[in-house]
Formats: structure tokens, C-alpha cells, sequence
């Protein structure tokens, strides 16, 4: 998908309406053809991540381990 970009003169016109519909991938603010900024949405809060695969991953094999096998000198 391309970046969508936005010229800082139609931002600001447009800026809280775009403030509801921001994306995760952002919106590029613009001066002149350069860009300045980009608007992102906040990260979610920690609490709605907490579960949030349970039942979608598998694990397979050792969590702990490396996989690799090795001995310890003395």
C-alpha cells in the first residue's frame, strides 16, 4: 500500500478529521513537497495486548533452549 501524504495547508483544514481516521501506517505531512511530519496513531495500551494470541500460536520445541548442545568446561 502507498504512503498516503498530505500537504500541511489541506492538514490543516482537514486535521480532525484525519486525527479520527488515521491508519497504523500514518499519514506523511508535506511543506513545500518535503516532508516535515508524520501522524501516527498511539500504540494501544499494554492491557488489551495482554491475551491477545492466546489460542492463536503453537509452540514447538523448547522455549529455554537453543537448540544447540554444548558442555561446559571445568
Amino acid at each position: 500500500m502507498a504512503e498516503k501524504t498530505i500537504g500541511a495547508a489541506q492538514f490543516k483544514q482537514e486535521c480532525l478529521a484525519l486525527l479520527d481516521s488515521v491508519g497504523p501506517e500514518g499519514i506523511v505531512i508535506t511543506k513545500h513537497g518535503k516532508p516535515v511530519a508524520r501522524l501516527v496513531p498511539v500504540a494501544q495500551e499494554s492491557r488489551e495486548l495482554v491475551g491477545a494470541l492466546a489460542g492463536k500460536l503453537r509452540i514447538k520445541g523448547n522455549l529455554l533452549s537453543t537448540g544447540t548442545s554444548w558442555r561446559a568446561q571445568s
